[in-house]
């Protein structure tokens, strides 16, 4: 297993549309991609989080596996992710909604990532985000796992300027806390020109490779269009260098929280957007894709049973490294240099490239 360089992706990969602009086309392959089409949510990809800890963001939501469906957007028809937020009295909160995450099952280095999203109304008091933590969260904590913040929308200036439809923004947190209580971060808001809370679907696209992460809207209808946010991350000159924390695997987050200090409302009765009891908003995901290039630099780790295609090629292959095929499914007698083969593992079937 040390000769090869480990980059798992589905059998039936397939190159990005070139309608994707011009910066996406260049051999990226669809690696990953969760359509959300089942009865239910497919947790072999997806841990749901149940929690009412305020995400140390003072937020006024409690986190519960009901507020996180599978569901029929009713307008178009699509199957979706849904998660629904509430005003309802639970476990000393006046809100419940949906959070959930991918952490040590789909985690990637490098790649484009894209969700395709129906938001709420967020005026006032909703925060949906499509974002991503450092699959090392556990180990070393936050900011210095490293946080990409895609999509929030609904903050405090977007209130005040009655802008709670078009304004959003893309961030990067990273480093530690020094000893003043500061930490490196950054982030930048923009008006989209249109409203983002119209009832229908729009595309966030995050590129990211070794130099700089970009982020995009609806490249699907402007593939032209100019990054939102861009950061580098090449940095390596001091301890809060960017180069140190967005150069490892990361994993992917959704959620819809309730008030916080995004959105500077902490108190419930200043929620406007779920005024009554009872009262629910939804976030419709209609798909999550990751696409990379192949080469030696990026990497992916995936659910077992999400690469059921290349696993049909190797049926009863169940020790370590047991079988390699090349890509057409036939057996190879040899390891080969410098190609990308099928190899069965006592893990499951992967696709490598090999030294």
């Amino acid at each position: 297993m040390k000769q090869l360089i480990m980059m798992m992706t589905l059998a039936a990969a397939v190159t990005a549309s070139a309608q994707a602009g011009q910066e996406m086309t260049d051999d990226y392959q669809l690696v990953w991609s969760d359509e959300f089409n089942g009865t239910s949510l497919d947790e072999r990809a997806w841990n749901v989080e149940v929690n009412g800890n305020g995400g140390g963001n003072q937020e006024l939501q409690y986190y519960t596996r009901d507020n996180v469906t599978i569901e029929t957007e009713p307008t178009s028809g699509a199957s979706c992710l849904t998660l629904t937020a509430a005003r309802k009295n639970y476990r000393g909160k006046s809100f419940v909604s949906g959070r959930l995450n991918t952490q040590n099952k789909l985690f990637f280095t490098y790649g484009r990532v894209e969700a395709r999203i129906m938001l709420p109304k967020t005026a006032n008091g909703l925060w949906p985000a499509f974002w991503m933590l450092g699959n090392d969260f556990q180990q070393v904590g936050w900011p210095r796992c490293g946080e990409v913040d895609i999509l929030e929308m609904g903050d405090g200036t977007g209130i005040s300027q009655q802008k709670q439809e078009y304004r959003f923004n893309g961030a990067c947190h990273w480093g530690y806390y020094n000893g003043q209580g500061q930490y490196p971060n950054y982030a930048r808001s923009s008006n989209a020109p249109y409203s983002l809370q119209d009832g229908e679907f729009h595309l966030f696209t995050a590129v990211w490779d070794e130099h700089k992460i970009r982020m995009y809207l609806d490249l699907d209808r402007n593939p032209d269009a100019s990054p939102y946010y861009e950061i580098g991350v090449e940095s390596f000159e001091d301890d809060w260098g960017t180069g140190h924390y967005f150069n490892k695997d990361f994993f992917i987050v959704f959620d819809l929280a309730v008030g916080g200090l995004y959105t500077g409302i902490l108190e419930p009765n200043k929620i406007t957007a779920l005024p009554n009891s009872g009262d629910e908003a939804k976030m419709y995901i209609d798909y999550v894709r990751v696409y990379q290039k192949n080469d030696n630099s990026s990497f992916i780790t995936v659910p077992e049973g999400y690469s059921t295609r290349i696993s049909e090629v190797a049926p009863g292959c169940t020790s370590e490294v047991s079988a390699v095929f090349d890509l057409m499914g036939r057996q190879l007698s040899r390891l080969p240099k410098h190609r990308i083969c099928l190899v069965r593992t006592d893990k499951g079937v992967v696709k490598v490239m090999t030294k």
